[in-house]
């Protein structure tokens, strides 16, 4: 499972023309599910990204994480985040699962976070999606389990 983390001000995801998830200042989470993912790799993740310490403490210190300072989290998923691109000019998704299990372990993350902390929001699986995002520092990593 691979989830690409950016520290925002702001985000929303739009679909049809209609916002369908926004949040404030957070992290906004782009998570691919990869053939070997299951809900325990999707909750040691979700565990990852709400304890990873990508906000400022009082010294500038990147020491506090989205559960310290109550922050939003954004859920998009993003099945490109699996491809293989290490060889060629075309990318290769041998690596991604059906859409049927990529939606069913995308819905668990969602849920399970949704229990964990107060602000999630999250765009819609399998749509078309506009995202709009205003990186905080820039501050971006990939996280994989």
């Amino acid at each position: 499972m691979k989830a690409l983390i950016q520290r925002v001000s702001q985000a929303s995801v739009t679909v049809d023309d209609l916002v369908v998830g926004e949040i404030g200042a957070g992290i906004l989470l782009f998570l691919g599910v990869e053939k070997h993912d299951s809900e325990d790799v999707a909750l040691r993740l979700l565990d990852k990204v709400l304890r990873y310490r990508v906000f400022a403490d009082e010294d500038g210190k990147m020491n506090k994480s989205l559960a310290d300072v109550k922050g939003g989290l954004l859920v998009v998923s993003q099945f490109t985040l699996v491809a293989e691109t290490r060889k060629g000019l075309r990318p290769s998704f041998s690596a991604g699962v059906s859409p049927e299990y990529g939606e069913k372990i995308y819905s668990y993350f969602l849920r399970q976070a949704k229990s964990r902390h107060a602000n999630v929001s999250s765009g819609r699986f399998g749509a078309d999606m506009k995202v709009a995002l205003l990186n905080d520092g820039p501050v971006t990593f990939m996280l994989e389990i």
